[in-house]
């Protein structure tokens, strides 16, 4: 007889993972205990030893659905003749080093139960085991045991402890385990805060409301959603104005996959992520305009229901829900709680974030009736607290399959990334100031947060410090340096500045390829395309439009869009007729400028003041120059949302097939050692062909392709020069889609291989990932 000690690393914890492990033993006829602990899950197992190394093999090739292992470690221990196999108190000492597990939607077997009358979880909508159901959202410290989560308040009724006790039951040490007798339950709150029903009645009622128009606020995993029935054009029109959100896309829950076909052309791809346990939003083409019939008289009031139809024919969602864009934000139901809903109504809901435009979404509850209450008619909520919050994540399925994240948030984080090599010392890494995430990163593995959002509002620079914290408690990481963007004015700069530790400030655009190495688990070096909005470079410009040669250590800038004024700051984000006039100023001269300023807004003169001013700051962003082409061909002077303008001017080519408008050329400028991208001439014929009364459409697409191919082009002479063979494509920029297939096409097509975001978003959203990586890896912060 032998005696080992087996330790498992990995997200090995709130997966099931200790329940495998006995029923494998016992089968197998060993004795000893499994236990979770702070570096992961910790097994003593003694018998025959061709038996224990049968159970070593099970544990390093087999896992429950949920688990990820990264290592099995086997250590020899003296035999003390132990009898029977069992599951053991955790312990909590140590430093915590285990991946916490993430949020994961509804199984196949939780939902059965809920739809059986003859089960007693039917129709309880807080159902889940050890395949599903809330884990990073509800987790306050570890070990994963129910004393460190949300459910410590909630005391299993007998019925649940027998299951929570049987080796052979799917919710053997399922933490949140709950049932109606037992568990969380539903209420219904007026907006004032008041209860108006509780249960099944409080259910019943949120649906009736939605079917009457009616705008309900309903707690999820990670926060709250402001719903409405996304087929009526007059609740949508009047959930934007409760909002304050003019023209921003909603995204939209689908009862399952045959409804989302109904309304979206889904690729395998995109079927496969919209299905999958993380349930994200999922990016899709639309497969037909909404029809106008789907709007009804009365805005904001309740209204008789009409009858649901549960059926799946095509049904189009509102106009307003996506105005002016070809796709949908599309989602399937992650909570019981979400399928017992969307099967009362019968329709497809706008699920929208809760909360005004642009503040982080409400999750605590009394936050919720606060802020959310002034704006909805009803709020559907629960007992079961939210400790933090996770917005749902956003992906999109690229030209030839794969899915790119945009938002990695729900479902997502805070799994771990690999690091291309050890970190030299463990890092905290605080982000951007837009869209932000912070990460840690310790031995060979980097975990970014949960999406944060834009500090500059002050909730969600409070939910900024509770993630540093929660973060760093969770993954047991005590920060030897801080890694922080240049801007000395980003609130999560300031921050890191104010901390008594060593500082490593990464330039931003070398951030966004190193976030695009570590997403290919890539080291380098690479010739790095980096277009975004704005980042702060070395030399004290604002940068946006960058060619680099960088790896996870250093860059060189060989490259940049050509600078043109930014006239106004950060009023340009807002107002994109600002860096109309500055292009049209530098394409075809300050005439040009003026006759299109005068058309557009009183403060032109101004304008043209600050762009012939030689104190006026200058940029290479790539982002401002969509906003400007965008402009310039009539779609959007000023813009509700940010990135609106190019999101659009892409929209507008969606139906135009690659190389269908050619003519557009790029210049550049090519010196030896730094080459100017001048993008002049796309914009003096972008203008000649609106002028000229060509569609826009056309006009879209032939700046998309010519950008993409004089971006390419340039990207690939200078891999050459540099003797690189690899070129990333980062930053918020290459969000777009038809942008980035023309850029991968070309440098593909020229022999050279190409990094594309797939699982780190390549928007600012990824920014504190390649942070991390360059503070970790830097021989001296």
């Amino acid at each position: 007889m032998e005696r080992r000690r087996l330790r498992v690393t990995g997200t090995v914890q709130g997966v099931g993972y200790r329940p495998f492990v006995y029923r494998h033993a016992v089968a197998l006829g060993l004795a000893g205990q499994v236990s979770n602990d702070s570096e992961g899950v910790l097994i003593e197992v003694e018998g025959p030893s061709e038996r224990l190394d049968q159970l070593t093999r099970v544990l390093s090739e087999e896992a429950p659905p949920l688990a990820r292992v990264a290592a099995v470690v086997s250590t020899p221990l003296a035999s003390t003749g132990q009898v029977g196999f069992g599951i053991v108190e955790s312990r909590a000492e140590g430093t915590p080093a285990v991946p916490v597990s993430v949020d994961v939607a509804t199984c196949a077997n939780c939902l059965r139960e809920v739809d059986d009358p003859a089960d007693r979880r039917f129709g309880y909508p807080f159902t889940n085991c050890t395949d599903c159901g809330p884990r990073y959202t509800i987790i306050r410290s570890i070990p994963y045991d129910r004393p460190t989560t949300t459910m410590a308040g909630f005391a299993m009724c007998r019925a649940c402890e027998v299951e929570y006790h049987d080796p052979a039951d799917r919710r053997f040490h399922a933490q949140p385990n709950a049932c109606p007798a037992c568990g969380p339950h539903l209420r219904l709150l007026a907006g004032d805060g008041s209860v108006l029903a509780e249960r099944g009645d409080a259910l019943e009622a949120a649906a009736k409301a939605l079917l009457t128009g009616g705008v309900v606020a309903v707690k999820g995993l990670g926060g709250y959603h402001l719903a409405v029935d996304a087929t009526d054009t007059e609740a949508v029109s009047e959930l934007r104005r409760r909002k304050h959100r003019d023209d921003k896309p909603f995204a939209v829950m689908a009862a399952d996959l045959e409804v989302a076909r109904s309304l979206c052309v889904l690729s395998p791809e995109a079927e496969a992520a919209l299905a999958s346990p993380r349930r994200p939003i999922v990016l899709a083409p639309r497969r037909t305009a909404p029809s106008a019939s789907a709007s009804r008289s009365g805005v904001g009031q309740l209204r008789n229901p009409e009858p649901a139809d549960a059926g799946t024919e095509e049904m189009g969602v509102a106009e307003g829900v996506a105005p002016a864009l070809p796709e949908l934000g599309l989602m399937l139901p992650y909570t019981p709680l979400h399928h017992l809903l969307l099967a009362r109504v019968g329709r497809p809901l706008v699920m929208t974030s809760g909360n005004a435009s642009d503040e982080p979404i409400a999750h605590a509850d009394d936050d919720a009736v606060a802020r959310l209450g002034p704006m909805v008619d009803l709020i559907l909520t629960s007992d079961r607290p939210i400790h933090i919050r996770c917005d749902d994540s956003v992906v999109r399925a690229r030209a030839g399959g794969a899915v790119q994240m945009l938002r990695r948030s729900r479902g997502y984080a805070p799994e771990p990334l690999a690091l291309p090599g050890r970190a030299r010392r463990q890092v905290l890494a605080v982000g951007a100031e837009l869209k932000n995430t912070v990460a840690v990163a310790r031995d060979t593995s980097i975990v970014a947060s949960h999406h944060i959002g834009d500090l500059g509002h002050l909730a969600a620079y409070r939910s900024f410090l509770q993630a540093v914290e929660h973060l760093c408690h969770l993954t047991g990481v005590t920060p030897e340096v801080v890694a922080h963007d240049l801007h000395p004015e980003y609130l999560s700069t300031k921050f890191a500045l104010d901390l008594d530790l060593p500082s490593v400030a990464v330039q931003h655009h070398h951030a966004h390829i190193a976030s695009c190495l570590v997403d290919h688990g890539r080291s380098g070096p690479v010739l790095g395309v980096a277009f975004d909005g704005l980042g702060l470079g070395t030399c004290g410009t604002l940068w946006g439009g960058e060619l680099l040669v960088a790896d996870l250590h250093r860059f060189e800038r060989v490259g940049h869009l050509r600078p043109v004024p930014l006239p106004g700051g950060d009023r340009a984000n807002t107002e994109p007729w600002r860096m109309a006039m500055s292009w049209l100023h530098a394409a075809l001269g300050p005439a040009a400028a003026e006759r299109f300023g005068r058309d557009v807004d009183e403060r032109w003169h101004a304008v043209l003041s600050l762009i012939e001013h030689p104190a006026t700051a200058t940029t290479t962003s790539g982002g401002r120059l969509f906003d400007a082409v965008a402009a310039l061909v009539g779609l959007r002077h000023r813009a509700s949302y940010e990135g609106q303008g190019p999101i659009e001017l892409e929209a507008c080519a969606a139906g135009v097939p690659l190389g269908s408008a050619p003519g557009y050329e790029i210049d550049a400028d090519d010196d030896g050692n730094v080459v100017v991208v001048d993008p002049a001439p796309l914009v003096a014929r972008a203008v000649a062909e609106h002028d000229s009364g060509v569609p826009v459409a056309l006009i879209s697409a032939g700046f998309h392709d010519g950008l993409g191919r004089g971006l390419a082009e340039a990207a690939v002479a200078l891999a050459g020069r540099h003797g690189l063979t690899t070129v990333a494509l980062s930053g918020g920029v290459f969000q777009n889609a038809r942008l980035t297939e023309v850029v991968a096409g070309a440098v593909t097509g020229a022999g050279l291989e190409v990094l594309v975001h797939q699982r780190v978003p390549p928007n600012d959203g990824g920014i504190s990932i390649g942070q991390a990586a360059v503070a970790a890896l830097a021989a001296d912060p």
